[in-house]
């Protein structure tokens, strides 16, 4: 278990900040403790510093996992967000959507045909109950 390097932690937060743009810093610095990240076998880890200043006591071959898996680095160090992570990038998202044209169709679309369906959560939804029409 170590800590990313720089063009890691570049390439984790770009990944990131396309859901949840400049809420990034709240994953961090939260209001019930720090909390980092760490690479263990091409996977990052969210865990806390009281977490991990407990885990230090593990030799690294024996430690399994950490924390919560967030993501993964690919061969070609592309990194791949995991399901485990949406429970922590949820509250700050930013809505999700879905294209409904392909790439060359949305070329030669007229300016008012639908080219993305908004996906929101259903926190949205009650959040907003009152404006929706």
């Amino acid at each position: 278990m170590r800590p990313l390097t720089e063009e890691e932690t570049r390439v984790m937060f770009e990944k990131i900040a396309k859901y949840i743009g400049e809420n990034l810093q709240l994953l961090v610095d939260r209001p019930d403790g720090t909390y980092c990240f760490r690479l263990h076998n091409d996977r990052v880890y969210y865990v806390s510093e009281k977490i991990l200043k407990l885990a230090a006591n593990i030799s690294g071959d024996k430690l399994v996992s950490l924390g919560t898996c967030f993501g993964k680095f690919t061969k070609t160090h592309k990194f791949r967000l995991h399901i485990t992570a949406l429970d922590y990038v949820a509250p700050y998202a930013k809505g999700f959507g879905v294209a409904a044209k392909s790439t060359q169709d949305c070329r030669k679309v007229d300016p008012m045909a639908i080219v993305v369906f908004h996906q929101a959560d259903i926190g949205e939804y009650v959040r907003h109950e009152e404006t929706l029409t």
